[in-house]
C-alpha cells in the first residue's frame, strides 16, 4: 500500500472538476526529467536507422512510430508506446511522482495504472492531433480516469502545445465514429464549436497537466525549432474497469499506484459506441480517416 501525499489545494481541487484539467509545477523532480530526457534522446537517435515504425508490443504492434517525413538527418519519432516496458526510468516515474499524489487526491485514493505513452514533435513537425475525448477510446465502468502529461520540454505556444477546452468534460460524449469508420476524432462541426474556448497549456520541463478523460482537446503542429515532448501516464480509480481491451496494452496495466486494491466495481450511466481497436503503431492513423472522409 503506496499512501499519496497531500499536494493540492481545496482550490485547486475546486478548479479541476470545474474546468476538467490542472496545471502542477514540478511534476518531475530534476533527477527524474533527466533520465526520462535521456531515454528518449536515445531512442531518437535509433530511429535514425529506420525507415518505418519499429519495435513491438506485447500485442505485436510497433512501439516506435515515425513521422512520414522522417529521415535519418532529420529524425521525427512522434511516438513511443509504453515506454515504462523499455526503460526502467519510465517505469520509476509512472510510479512515483507528485503529479500521481495529485491523481489520488482527485479519484483515490485508490489509483491503478491505466497505459501510458510519449508523444513528441520534432521541430518543425507537421503532426497535429484532432480533438477528440480521450474516453471514447477506451470505455470503462465509470469515468474517473486523468491523463498526466509529463513536460518533457518546455511547452511553448509555437512548438504545438495542448489545447484544451475548459469544461467540456462536463458536456456529452461526442461520437468518433463517421460514415462508419472509427475517426478518433469528433465532427469538425463540432470542433468549430468549441475551437474558440479551446485554452493553450504551456509550461517548463518537468511540469505536468492533469487532464479529465471526458475533456475535449487536441493541438496544433510545432512550428518552432525546438521540440515538444510529452510523457503520458494515465491513471484510473481502482474501481473502474475497462470495458474494452487497452488500446495501449501494457503487463503493468492494472497495477495499484496508490492506496491498495478493494475488489470493488463503481459504475455510472452513460452510453457511447465501441472504439475500434487500433492496429497500427498509434491512433495517429485513425485520425488520419478523417483527413480522408473530409477530402471525399
Amino acid at each position: 500500500m503506496t499512501t499519496a501525499e497531500t499536494v493540492l489545494t481545496t482550490t485547486q481541487v475546486d478548479a479541476f472538476w470545474a474546468d476538467g484539467y490542472l496545471c502542477l509545477q514540478e511534476a518531475l523532480t530534476p533527477l527524474q526529467l533527466t533520465s526520462l530526457t535521456t531515454d528518449f534522446d536515445t531512442w531518437v537517435e535509433q530511429s535514425r536507422n529506420h525507415t518505418e515504425p519499429f519495435g513491438s508490443t506485447i500485442d505485436g504492434r510497433a512501439r516506435f512510430d515515425l513521422e512520414v517525413d522522417h529521415t535519418a538527418d532529420k529524425p521525427a519519432l512522434r511516438r513511443v508506446a509504453s515506454p515504462i516496458e523499455v526503460s526502467a526510468a519510465y517505469l520509476a516515474a509512472m510510479r512515483n511522482n507528485r503529479a500521481l499524489d495529485a491523481v489520488a487526491q482527485l479519484i483515490g485514493p485508490n489509483i491503478e495504472f491505466n497505459n501510458a505513452k510519449i508523444n513528441s514533435k520534432q521541430p518543425g513537425s507537421a503532426t497535429h492531433v484532432k480533438y477528440h475525448q480521450d474516453f471514447m477510446f477506451q470505455p470503462h465502468s465509470n469515468q474517473d480516469l486523468i491523463a498526466v502529461l509529463f513536460f518533457i520540454d518546455e511547452v511553448s505556444l509555437e512548438n504545438g502545445p495542448l489545447q484544451v477546452v475548459p469544461g467540456s468534460h462536463r458536456g456529452p460524449l461526442f461520437d468518433h465514429w463517421h460514415d462508419g469508420a472509427f475517426t478518433g476524432a469528433v465532427d469538425k462541426a463540432i470542433e468549430a464549436k468549441h475551437i474558440d474556448r479551446a485554452v493553450p497549456i504551456t509550461g517548463q520541463a518537468g511540469a505536468a497537466c492533469l487532464m479529465h478523460t471526458r475533456l475535449l482537446h487536441g493541438s496544433a503542429p510545432n512550428s518552432s525549432e525546438a521540440p515538444r515532448t510529452l510523457f503520458i501516464a494515465e491513471y484510473r480509480a481502482e474501481d473502474s474497469k475497462p470495458l474494452q481491451v487497452n488500446h495501449l496494452p501494457s503487463k503493468y496495466q492494472g497495477e495499484v499506484v496508490r492506496g491498495q486494491a478493494t475488489n470493488r466495481v463503481r459504475c455510472s450511466s452513460y452510453e457511447m459506441e465501441f472504439p475500434e481497436v487500433p492496429t497500427g503503431a498509434s491512433f495517429f492513423s485513425q485520425q488520419a480517416k478523417a483527413d480522408a472522409r473530409q477530402a471525399m
